[in-house]
């Protein structure tokens, strides 16, 4: 198997319009081993080509790569144990019988909580109500935060596992309040600077407000047609509730190039194996094995892991991989045993959201990948 097949299952799919655009990267020890850049950026309102520096929407790649890090980083501080009671720190959550959720439970999506609420309907109202620049402000994002506090569970703890944004937009708080930082700030001090990142961050809304900031187009890989803001996005995160909540939040509102997951994976795999002073050992093994706390769940803590069957990692990673989609068409999938990794961006909500045909793009493109780098079965 070569390359070429990877790069051909790619200009087919542009054709067929599976995805506007891509850029892959795909690692094995210390080399890169492929990285291309496919098709456009940008389809409309003009066609601009994609380029391997191109920044990207991670949208839930938020979750492990950002909020799953600094959560890390907070564990080896001894700042946050992962089986100590959230509301220690958010002492509002335990209403509706939240009391026993832990950090662990909300890394491994156990914490009874509902997937998804419309929180920026609610934002919006409020707006239209009369509180000027309400949506996309600080104020939001407390407000949003009181509104996760107040909600009923669906489920007690560790008893069901439901992938649930509300989950990480609490972490996201609950770092901000042990680390005595905003979670953009914190992520920068702690993760992306130390790691020499510079493309990578959130875009904080409300600062871009106060300071007239506007995204350089030219850099972004455009997203979707919002129905709250009325255009294509670029530069702007696309979740409706990160957008509401400013821009930063645990679930979603990371930007970032491939490289700089790339990176990210590099790191992270070093210290998996003992070789890095980025985060101890121990806690990079915990956090990336699988929860056993719910019976059939994939999730480790805030990674996923393959799905026996159809797993959206392809055939040809193991149950011990590590990885994570996001909703604007990114992911990465992690092999840390063979040192291996597959970053995979797509702008796949471009122009339109509805386009679900990276569903069966996305595991073939990775077993392609995979056999190219001779890791089939």
């Amino acid at each position: 198997m070569s390359w070429c097949e990877v790069e051909q299952a790619f200009a087919e799919a542009i054709e067929r319009g599976v995805i506007p655009g891509a850029v892959l990267i795909a690692r094995r020890g210390a080399d890169i081993e492929y990285q291309g850049a496919f098709g456009f950026r940008r389809r409309e309102p003009e066609p601009a080509p994609m380029r391997l520096d191109t920044v990207f929407d991670l949208s839930s790649l938020t979750k492990p790569l950002a909020t799953a890090t600094a959560a890390m980083a907070l564990v080896a501080e001894g700042k946050l144990k992962l089986d100590e009671r959230v509301g220690r720190y958010l002492p509002n959550l335990g209403v509706h019988g939240k009391g026993g959720v832990t950090f662990r439970h909300l890394l491994a999506h156990c914490s009874g909580l509902a997937a998804w609420r419309p929180f920026y309907e609610r934002v919006a109202a409020i707006e239209r109500g009369g509180r000027v620049n309400f949506m996309a402000s600080r104020a939001a994002r407390d407000f949003v935060y009181e509104e996760i506090h107040r909600e009923r569970p669906e489920a007690p703890p560790g008893i069901r596992a439901i992938y649930s944004d509300l989950n990480f937009m609490l972490l996201g708080e609950a770092i901000e309040q042990i680390g005595l930082s905003q979670l953009d700030r914190f992520c920068v001090e702690r993760i992306f600077r130390p790691l020499g990142l510079r493309a990578t961050g959130f875009f904080d809304l409300a600062l871009a407000r106060v300071r007239r900031l506007e995204p350089v187009a030219e850099m972004f890989a455009a997203t979707g047609f919002c129905p709250i803001r009325r255009r294509i996005l670029c530069g702007e995160v696309e979740d409706e509730n990160a957008y509401a909540m400013g821009g930063v939040a645990g679930h979603a509102g990371l930007f970032a190039p491939a490289a700089e997951i790339d990176r990210i994976a590099v790191e992270l795999m070093a210290a998996w194996a003992g070789h890095s002073d980025f985060l101890p050992q121990k806690i990079v093994r915990e956090f990336w094995t699988r929860d056993s706390a719910v019976r059939g769940s994939t999730w480790a803590l805030g990674w996923d892991t393959p799905s026996p069957a159809y797993s959206s990692s392809g055939r040809h990673f193991s149950p011990a991989a590590v990885g994570h989609l996001g909703f604007t068409g990114t992911s990465i999938w992690i092999e840390p045993s063979a040192g291996i990794s597959i970053v995979l961006l797509t702008n796949r909500v471009h122009p339109r959201r509805d386009n679900e045909a990276i569903r069966e793009f996305r595991p073939m493109i990775h077993d392609l990948a995979m056999e190219a780098l001779g890791a089939g079965d």
